[in-house]
C-alpha cells in the first residue's frame, strides 16, 4: 500500500502503537484520502506527535456516542492513515490529509500522559496487498448509485466515475456516502472490497425505499 511517499509492504512497516483520533462519523479506507481540520488541543498536540514520528494516526469511530465521542469506548476496528498534506491556517488550527494504509483492530488503549489517546493495534495484513476487484458487481454499484443522485437531485462527476478503477470507486463512494455512524462502521469493516460494495448496495437500497416510504406518507 502506498501512502504519500511511503510504501507499507510488511507489518514491519507499521508501528505498535499509534496516537488515536475517535470521530463519529468519519470514515477512512486504505488507500483513500480524509481531509481534516483540527481545532483541539488534544489533537492539535496528536498531530504534533504523528508528524514528529512515523506521521501516523489510527482514525476509529467511538461507539455510538456522539455526545461524548472523545472519551467514549472506542470501536474495534478503525484505519491508519498517514498525514500527507499539513498546512497551518494562521488562528491556531491546522489542515491535514491522511491517506488510508490499512485497517487495524484494537488490542488495548494505552496509559499515558499524553493528552491525546493511544492504542496497540494489530493491522490488517490483507490489506497492505492489491485488493482483487474482479467480483465488485460495478453496474448494480452505479445503478444503486445513480438512483441515490437523481432522488435527492444530486449531481456528479460521471467522466472521473468512468475512468476509476473498482477499487477506487467502491472506496470512495462508501466515504464520501451521507450515511450514520452505524453504517460507516459496517462498511469499514467489510471482509473486503466486494463484500464493501455489497453493503453499500444494500445501504443505499435501504435509505432509497425510506425515502420512498417517507415521500408516499407525505401525500396521504
Amino acid at each position: 500500500m502506498q501512502a504519500g511517499n511511503v510504501r507499507y509492504r510488511t507489518l514491519d512497516d507499521i508501528p505498535e502503537s499509534v496516537p488515536i483520533f475517535p470521530l463519529s462519523g468519519a470514515l477512512l479506507l486504505p488507500g483513500g484520502q480524509l481531509p481534516l481540520n483540527i481545532f483541539e488541543l488534544r489533537y492539535l498536540a496528536m498531530v504534533d506527535a504523528a508528524l514528529a514520528g512515523k506521521r501516523i494516526i489510527g482514525m476509529i469511530q467511538p461507539r455510538f456516542d456522539p455526545e461524548n465521542e472523545a472519551d467514549a469506548d472506542l470501536c474495534e476496528v478503525g484505519c491508519l492513515g498517514r498525514i500527507t498534506s499539513f498546512a497551518e491556517t494562521g488562528d491556531g488550527r491546522v489542515l491535514i490529509t491522511l491517506q488510508g494504509i490499512c485497517r487495524f483492530r484494537v488490542i488495548k488503549e494505552l496509559s499515558t500522559r499524553a493528552p491525546f489517546r493511544q492504542c496497540k493495534i494489530a493491522p490488517l495484513r490483507a490489506d497492505l496487498d492489491e485488493a482483487d476487484d474482479s467480483d465488485v458487481d460495478r453496474l448494480a454499484l452505479l445503478r444503486v448509485f445513480r438512483a441515490y443522485l437523481d432522488a435527492n437531485n444530486l449531481e456528479a462527476d460521471w467522466d472521473s466515475i468512468s475512468r476509476a478503477g473498482n477499487e477506487t470507486l467502491v472506496n470512495a463512494l462508501a466515504m464520501m456516502s451521507p450515511f450514520g455512524a452505524a453504517e460507516k462502521q459496517a462498511l469499514l469493516e467489510a471482509a473486503d472490497l466486494k463484500t464493501r460494495a455489497e453493503t453499500l448496495i444494500a445501504i443505499t437500497e435501504i435509505a432509497l425505499a425510506k425515502d420512498q416510504d417517507d415521500f408516499e406518507g407525505s401525500l396521504q
